[in-house]
């Protein structure tokens, strides 16, 4: 049987990200939003949860699928899920924004080919 590839999903844990960039839900909307946006993905909606006394999770829902992440400004950890299918490309360019804008010390992810 010939699998057909639908989608790129990639799953990353960013290490030693600064508090300040992801302990409130206006600055991880404003990067989150961003990435979305500069990548090319076309955005349905989003929500955001605020947690005390920091920490946020956030989805966006996009045409293509998913983008979510969720934030521990106290262990400087960003959980990020990104989900797309189309062109596989999109899913690269998002993920490489995210670490251009949360600038972790280091990262782990894994690359999943869908279908």
């Amino acid at each position: 049987m010939k699998m057909t590839v639908i989608g790129k999903h990639i799953i990353a844990e960013l290490y030693g990200v600064k508090k300040e960039l992801i302990s409130y839900e206006d600055k991880v909307r404003e990067i989150t939003e961003r990435v979305v946006e500069e990548a090319g993905l076309t955005k349905i909606g989003s929500v955001y949860k605020q947690f005390e006394p920091y920490g946020v999770t956030g989805v966006v829902l996009i045409s293509e699928s998913h983008v979510s992440l969720h934030t521990w400004p106290e262990y400087e950890t960003v959980n990020l899920d990104i989900f797309t299918c189309g062109d596989p490309n999109k899913t690269e360019k998002a993920f490489k924004l995210f670490l251009e804008q949360f600038k972790p010390k280091s990262y782990k992810h894994y690359v999943l080919t869908r279908g």
